[in-house]
């Protein structure tokens, strides 16, 4: 096995053995606490440009299953394991973890402390890194890690198609980076689906007059979409109930004034148990993805908002 090695733009050095596709990649390091659901992390669009580290001491252990992926793609700059199981174990198992992560191009590195990484992000914030197969110019590479930043996420994430699915109340979908189940769900639900681009203008969106406006997930920081919290704004003139979701959420707090103050820790959390005590049923929340906490704040003029 090659070594591979995890730079932190503080300096830190993690010693490893390579997964995936050896080679170089920098991006944001951030951490998910989950315990399952790899694949639909592995392909979802919120994480473009960070390197993904999972807490979970084991990964892999059902191998590589399609119909968990939330994208055709992996959108993520790197991927960072405890240990990766390489002889999954399940009836829907197409390929082993690892050679998925090959086919998708996604650089990797197992065997390092994962629990000091997740503490040091945690204590110190987010921060940028680099996998690579060697410590060679080191310096070098540090300058290139801290001049690292996410760019364009938004237009390298969220596809240009317009869509129509599902029958039943017409509802609008503006895709800036959607999770594939968004749409799912909706139709699900009896609710017929048009899917925008994040182009798309208000009046393209009002066109068909929707009864309901979801703004989607997606990554990046919304405050460089600019473009899109102008369109936003005008849709909200329409009074049509509008739901944002993750950056969606954060966009729509743009348009009606707030200020966006992000915190330091980027964590995720996935699909939680829930029971609903009424019907004596049990549901799945779905997954939840934190691209970046944030507090929003709303001018005293706009608190009618809330």
């Amino acid at each position: 096995m090659k070594k591979a090695y995890l730079i932190l733009e503080n300096g830190d050095v993690y010693e490893g053995t390579s997964i995936g596709v050896s080679g170089e990649s920098v991006g944001e390091v951030v951490f998910t606490t989950g315990m399952g659901s790899y694949m639909e992390t592995l392909t979802d669009p919120c994480y473009y440009g960070q390197i993904i580290a999972q807490t979970f001491p084991l990964i892999g252990n059902y191998g590589a299953i399609t119909p968990e992926t939330e994208s055709k793609k992996s959108y993520c700059k790197g991927y960072i394991v405890r240990e990766l199981c390489r002889v999954g174990s399940n009836f829907r198992l197409e390929s082993e973890l690892e050679d998925w992560l090959i086919a998708n191009n996604v650089v990797g590195i197992e065997g390092i402390d994962t629990r000091r990484l997740t503490k040091t992000l945690r204590e110190c914030g987010v921060m940028n890194g680099m996998i690579t197969p060697t410590l060679a110019r080191k310096a070098e590479k540090l300058e290139i890690i801290k001049a690292y930043k996410v760019k364009d996420a938004i237009k390298n994430t969220a596809s240009a198609e317009k869509k129509t699915v599902g029958e039943g109340k017409r509802v609008a979908l503006i895709n800036y980076g959607a999770l594939g189940n968004i749409a799912q769900e909706l139709t699900s639900r009896g609710c017929e689906v048009t899917v925008f681009p994040s182009t798309a203008t208000a009046e393209d969106v009002l066109s068909i007059n929707p009864l309901g406006i979801v703004l989607s997930d997606g990554a990046g920081n919304p405050a460089e979409a600019k473009a899109e919290v102008e369109q936003i704004t005008k849709l909200n003139e329409a009074k049509i109930p509008t739901f944002g979701i993750s950056l969606g959420h954060q966009l729509m707090a743009l348009a009606c004034g707030a200020k966006r103050v992000s915190l330091s820790t980027v964590t995720v959390e996935l699909a939680s148990p829930l029971r609903t005590l009424k019907r004596v049923k049990y549901a799945l929340l779905r997954k939840i993805t934190v691209t970046s906490f944030v507090v929003i704040r709303f001018p005293k003029k706009s608190a009618k908002l809330l």
